[in-house]
């Protein structure tokens, strides 16, 4: 199954080679005239840098310039131990919060308790001062009583209310700590490659600190320079190639991502076969993700090449 499996992969590379390389011998023949365009440029592939939010010590850093790393692998250990020892101090609080509500709760439960007692002393105390039975110090001493149990439970309800600010403060301060103990661990938000490894460990940064650079490489463009006959005649979205100097036999399949909506200068360091035009039109051609992925190895910044644009007077196809 393995051996058959590898023949198998070599019949489709080697189809996908001479398919590339059939392309790109279709598309040297052609010229202006036959509605493709070429023009050079360089490989821009977009950088992240991957910063710490908090001043810190490091740890470590797992990765090393060059390393592929998926999303979510960690790129740098910030040190936590004081983080720790806060998120432990607020828990205790909390602990102590819900005690302190608990303690209210019963403390309240009491008090309503005596409060029904008082309203049934204070109602008695009125029939038994209709039939002058007791007197009326005794009447205004049952309703004082009873003023005050209701006052208690009152304060008991505050306490209650209290305690439970309390544990929600201690709640928020543990979900803050919680928060800033994961932003100490730095993660790649995108699968890509190291470009640059800034910092070492037992370094100490501060809060901003850059710790490597990563390539997202799936997001990878040429920027081209096109005259206004051509760049007039292109849309988001049309189809276009990308041939790299350094691997002439590989054909990139891409399409137009950008066309800038104002001429510019055209920049000192595009050199074209012709006369250079005075003004020209930025140009993107993007990658997708799938074609930028397989080719992850060969694809690098700063890399030359050529870009291939079909003008749509053309009538033959890619």
């Amino acid at each position: 199954m393995i051996y058959r499996s590898f023949a198998w992969g070599c019949v489709v590379s080697a189809l996908t080679i001479s398919g590339a390389w059939a392309t790109w011998s279709a598309f040297k023949s052609r010229d202006v005239d036959d509605g493709v365009v070429k023009a050079n440029g360089r490989l821009e592939v977009q950088r992240i840098e991957i910063a710490t939010k908090f001043a810190g010590r490091v740890l470590e850093v797992p990765v090393q310039e060059g390393d592929v790393v998926k999303v979510g692998a960690v790129i740098a250990q910030l040190d936590v131990t004081d983080l720790q020892a806060q998120l432990a101090g607020v828990q205790a609080m909390r602990q102590r919060a819900l005690q302190a509500m608990a303690r209210a709760q019963g403390e309240a439960q009491v008090r309503r308790i005596q409060t029904t007692v008082a309203e049934m002393e204070f109602g008695n105390a009125l029939n038994l001062r209709k039939e002058v039975l007791v007197s009326d110090s005794e009447v205004k001493r049952r309703q004082a009583q009873r003023d005050g149990e209701r006052a208690g439970v009152t304060i008991a309800t505050a306490a209650i209310g209290e305690a439970s600010a309390a544990r929600d403060e201690a709640d928020a301060g543990i979900k803050r700590l919680r928060i800033a103990i994961e932003d100490h661990t730095l993660r790649a938000p995108v699968a890509g490659r190291i470009e640059y490894r800034v910092v070492e460990p037992s370094s100490v940064i501060p809060a901003g600190g850059r710790v490597a650079t990563l390539l997202d490489t799936s997001h990878v463009h040429m920027t081209i320079f096109l005259p206004a006959k051509v760049a007039g005649q292109l849309r988001v979205g049309d189809e276009a190639r990308i041939v790299l100097d350094a691997a002439p036999q590989v054909t990139l399949l891409a399409k137009v991502s950008f066309v800038a909506s104002e001429a510019q200068f055209t920049p000192k360091h595009v050199e074209t076969p012709t006369e250079r035009e005075k003004l020209t039109y930025r140009v993107k051609l993007s990658l997708s993700e799938d074609v930028a992925m397989a080719n992850m190895g060969l694809l690098k910044a700063g890399l030359t090449g050529n870009g291939l644009v079909r003008m749509h007077t053309a009538d033959s196809g890619w």
